[in-house]
């Protein structure tokens, strides 16, 4: 099952136009997750308690858990996330508080470290900014330390197309040099 994480809002967003490049070669997603249509419950103590409840009697198949379940799941995974503020959407982050739950994508080993749960051996980070230089720290590099430390995801690429609003940009010919870069991913 490939799924497909959309933390994209705009109709004509050119972060999903990588994401739509993308799905010419991979086929298309069996599930689409819209983060902006998704609603998610505020992480605060409450939450925290009734995760760790339900997580203490053994119901994972709960449905509080039904987002890490279908992360879990997933064969291959795809976000696609516009930089905003040199991050990603709060809603991308939301989400990955529902997807990190110990007993689903990941588990701790005896020496305390997380051992992955996950069954995709592929995750594509698709991003676009207006600025250059994106610090991968703040965006990717926390989806990436999470996708291979947790959640035991081998592979994890990123295709970003930067510099997309200043001044004099070419828009279309980044995006063609972003769009070149997934399709050579396939050759």
């Amino acid at each position: 099952m490939r799924l497909f994480i959309d933390a994209c809002v705009r109709e004509e967003s050119r972060t999903r136009r990588l994401a739509n490049r993308l799905f010419a070669h991979l086929g298309a997603p069996d599930r689409t997750l819209k983060l902006d249509r998704a609603r998610f419950p505020v992480a605060d103590e409450s939450f925290l308690k009734r995760r760790d409840g339900l997580l203490a009697r053994g119901w994972t198949d709960a449905p509080f858990f039904d987002f890490a379940r279908q992360f879990a799941e997933a064969d291959e995974i795809v976000i696609a996330a516009p930089c905003w503020d040199l991050s990603f959407p709060a809603a991308l982050k939301q989400y990955l508080e529902q997807v990190n739950v110990v007993g689903i994508t990941f588990r701790y080993g005896e020496d305390g470290i997380p051992v992955g749960l996950c069954r995709a051996k592929r995750l594509f980070y698709l991003t676009t900014s207006g600025g250059c230089h994106l610090p991968d720290a703040f965006g990717y590099g926390y989806v990436e330390a999470l996708s291979r430390g947790f959640y035991g995801i081998e592979e994890v690429l990123q295709i970003k197309a930067e510099g997309l609003d200043l001044d004099g940009a070419d828009v279309e010919a980044i995006l063609r040099e972003a769009e070149h870069r997934i399709d050579r991913l396939f050759e």
